[in-house]
């Protein structure tokens, strides 16, 4: 099994995860072959919490053009965790 530094790619800053912090929720990016279970057990280990619930979103690649040249973004993968009531990641709170 991988360790968590290699399932948690990194924590993702938006509008919208900020806003998702309010309901205890917090999205990172995963490694594309992760599964719910093991996205789970990473963030417990990693950040000292407990989880209720993990979401997962498959992010599909983009074509993109520059001039006439063509390609396509990488697919990724993200997470929205929902950790139990009165936990918190104290490492994301500040931003």
């Amino acid at each position: 099994m991988p360790s968590d530094r290699d399932i948690i790619l990194h924590p993702i800053i938006s509008e919208k995860s900020v806003r998702l912090k309010e309901e205890n929720k917090y999205v990172f990016k995963v490694d594309w072959e992760a599964n719910s279970s093991e996205i789970g057990k990473a963030i417990e280990e990693k950040f000292k919490t407990k989880v209720a619930k993990v979401n997962i979103v498959k992010v599909p690649g983009k074509k993109k053009r520059l001039g006439r040249y063509s390609g396509k973004t990488s697919h990724w993968k993200k997470a929205i965790v929902t950790l139990k009531t009165g936990e918190k990641i104290r490492e994301l709170e500040n931003i």
